[in-house]
């Protein structure tokens, strides 16, 4: 130990003498720099680890300026998810606050819902009252719909099996349920406003929602059986939230989409609010990684744009404001939306419509309305549009 204590010494005396000037500094470095790397093999397997990392990160980098490059021509298009059951939590008419997106936000790209417990409440009987009117509204105003089908779509608790569905094993309710999405996809598929199908929205996000299955089988039987029934709309299968993977079992779907989540609240160690630290361009790399693997391009079918509350604070109480502002505020959601933009992903769905809606009507503050406005609008008239109906 002393041994190697009095080398050390004597090299820092040689490199002192041999290299006085602030030009020799370089060389300094590089003898420091290989005489702590000689000195322990822990500093050669840490020295080795740092160099995978940036060797790694620098190709997702290269990957994901290659993404964005390649679909630079694109127009970027902005979409919402819209739920009317989420809009009557906040005490809205579900037409007026549809017709409200459409004429006030000039959103002409939707993702609706097609609730299994809500459309066939009874075996066989089917109401679909509702969601045919929100397709009129689409086609009236030339909007496009990503219809989510399946078991698992958007909205807490994730899987909308209805109540007599509930009580059969998994043998007999898979049976009901395509025989369900049958029917949704043999009454919208004729629509001009229909243009791609969203099957089992997350699926595989097993730690959220209360789901009866996950199991891969289902989700390739049900692929293949909405390619049969329909093969003219594209089918969209979601990756999990901010997933460090890509999907390359079966289903290859047409399309692969992502959930990108910013600011949450960490109920299980820091009891505070937590920001995930991807760079935007992450997710171009996740789309670049699925166009080079399996050649299939990639969407954020849901952009976290309403506050993540902590226990005991809900989203439609205005005594509530306050906190839901920590979490995202005007200035927070138009940061948001110009992430999505940085995605280089060029179509992006907005979560939380409905919120920002209230928020205007119930709480009389426009100003996140006013901000996802301003924003969409921006994108269309970039690409030469106009949103606004004449």
């Amino acid at each position: 130990m002393a041994k190697k204590k009095k080398t050390k010494k004597r090299l820092h005396h040689r490199l002192a003498v041999k290299f006085p000037r602030a030009s020799a500094l370089p060389k300094i470095a590089y003898y420091r720099l290989k005489l702590w790397f000689d000195t322990s093999w822990l500093h050669k397997i840490v020295a080795v680890f740092f160099l995978l990392i940036i060797l790694w990160s620098g190709t997702m980098y290269g990957v994901a300026q290659w993404y964005m490059w390649d679909r630079r021509d694109m127009p970027l298009k902005y979409g919402v998810t819209f739920i009317p059951r989420y809009a009557r939590h906040f005490g809205l008419e579900p037409k007026d606050t549809m017709q409200a997106i459409i004429d006030e936000l000039g959103v002409r790209q939707f993702r609706l819902v097609s609730y299994w417990n809500e459309f066939e409440k009874i075996p066989g009987t089917y109401d679909f009252t509702e969601l045919d009117w929100q397709f009129k509204m689409a086609e009236q105003s030339g909007s496009k719909v990503s219809l989510a089908i399946g078991l698992r779509q958007p909205r807490w608790p994730e899987c909308h099996m209805p109540d007599w569905a509930e009580k059969m094993p998994m043998s007999q309710w898979s049976v009901e349920l395509k025989e369900y999405m049958g029917v949704v996809i043999d009454r919208y598929k004729s629509s001009p406003a229909l243009e791609s199908y969203q099957l089992e929205n997350e699926f595989f996000l097993k730690v959220f929602g209360i789901c009866p299955d996950h199991s891969r089988s289902r989700l390739v039987d049900e692929y293949n059986f909405v390619k049969q029934r329909d093969s003219s709309h594209p089918i969209i299968v979601s990756r999990s939230n901010n997933a460090l993977g890509w999907p390359v079992n079966e289903p290859i779907a047409d399309t692969t989409a992502v959930s990108v989540y910013k600011r949450v609240w960490d109920k299980s160690l820091t009891k505070r609010y937590f920001e995930y630290p991807f760079p935007a361009w992450f997710y171009a790399f996740l789309g670049g990684a699925g166009k080079l693997t399996n050649g299939t391009d990639l969407i954020v079918h849901e952009l976290q744009a309403e506050s993540w509350l902590p226990a005991g604070f809900e989203m439609n109480r205005i005594e509530d404001i306050p906190e839901q502002n920590k979490s995202l505020n005007a200035e927070r959601l138009k940061d948001r939306i110009e992430y999505g933009r940085a995605t280089g992903l060029k179509e992006v769905y907005l979560w939380g419509v409905e919120w920002w809606y209230w928020r205007k009507i119930k709480a009389d503050d426009p100003s996140l309305w006013n901000v996802a406005r301003d924003e969409i609008s921006r994108a269309y008239f970039v690409n030469g549009e106009s949103p606004y109906n004449d």
